[in-house]
């Protein structure tokens, strides 16, 4: 039986590269694309079907930042399908990044630099704002969007006779000192996507919890440094180009899910030959902090779906 396999945010960058890379690993899934709009998606479609005529893919529409559309293609997928084997939770946006050189210069001085380089600690910070539901746009986009998608795939997800998979795309940049329980939309700082991805590490280890003993599996990546639209708006073509883009997520999906550590998160590497290989590393997460999250995520779920209750079953 074919394996169903979604991945958001699939028209460019690490959503494009993994999708030929999971054809390449096993070209008789059925592969679903998600993007932000049909013109994305039917490009995106024609480009994977270049190399892999024979492949089975299909696409939907959704905004990730906008709950409307998640729900619109949740009803859409448990329409189409029966279930759904690995969800690669990809979409994430970083609005109007900005390179702090003044923190570059003090990293420099003091013999930082190498770790703010690699973790983007301290060096970049974003411009928010608030979406049409009233959230901040990165943590409804790189989050909430995907957890109410999660939600309301349930029924495809869980109690299926092989263990569904979630793969999140986190961030080495993920960091605890960017994230408050009392601010987790991060309405009054500046490194809203640092503050996004740690609390997608923190979601991730919640699910496991809640969903392990129901055939649901959650995982986090750190893709490592990959040339996109989004790293592109960072700093010049021309510095990027000195850097490799590092990517090795389809790792996970030859793994059992059952034998996956839940409070690890599995980071793409490349030796200094060129070899690629998967380092696991310990989430900086607290797990209390974890549940406490969920919780809030629950009751913001419960306040914005009541405006949405013509488009739930």
């Amino acid at each position: 039986m074919e394996r169903v396999v979604l991945v958001t945010g699939a028209s460019s960058g690490v959503g494009l590269a993994l999708c030929r890379r999971l054809l390449e690993e096993d070209g008789r899934i059925h592969l679903c694309i998600a993007c932000r709009n049909s013109q994305k998606s039917e490009a995106t479609r024609d480009l994977i079907l270049e190399t892999h005529p024979a492949a089975q893919v299909s696409t939907v529409e959704v905004d990730l930042g906008s709950l409307a559309s998640v729900l619109h293609v949740a009803r859409e997928l448990r329409c189409r399908f029966q279930r759904l084997d690995f969800v690669y939770l990809n979409a994430g946006i970083m609005p109007n990044p900005h390179v702090n050189f003044k923190a570059l210069w003090h990293g420099l001085l003091t013999g930082k630099l190498l770790h703010m380089l690699t973790t983007a600690e301290g060096v970049m910070t974003q411009t928010d704002r608030l979406n049409g539901d009233g959230l901040q746009e990165v943590f409804a986009t790189n989050l909430f969007g995907h957890f109410i998608l999660v939600r309301q795939l349930e029924s495809l997800l869980c109690g299926n006779e092989k263990p569904s998979r979630l793969i999140w795309t986190s961030s080495s940049n993920a960091r605890e000192s960017a994230f408050s329980l009392s601010d987790y939309q991060h309405a009054k700082g500046q490194e809203s996507y640092s503050s996004s991805k740690y609390a997608t590490d923190l979601t991730s280890v919640v699910l496991n919890r809640k969903f392990n003993k129901q055939g649901l599996y959650s995982s986090v990546v750190c893709p490592g440094l990959v040339m996109s639209n989004m790293t592109y708006r960072i700093l010049p073509v021309f510095l990027w180009k000195l850097l490799m883009p590092i990517m090795w997520l389809v790792w996970l999906f030859k793994q059992k899910p059952e034998h996956l550590d839940a409070l690890v998160k599995y980071h793409s590497c490349t030796s200094g030959l060129g070899k690629s290989y998967v380092e696991p590393r310990k989430f900086d997460v607290d797990e209390e902090t974890a549940e406490k999250l969920y919780g809030k995520l629950l009751e913001l779920e419960k306040q914005t779906l009541e405006k949405y209750s013509d488009l739930l079953d």
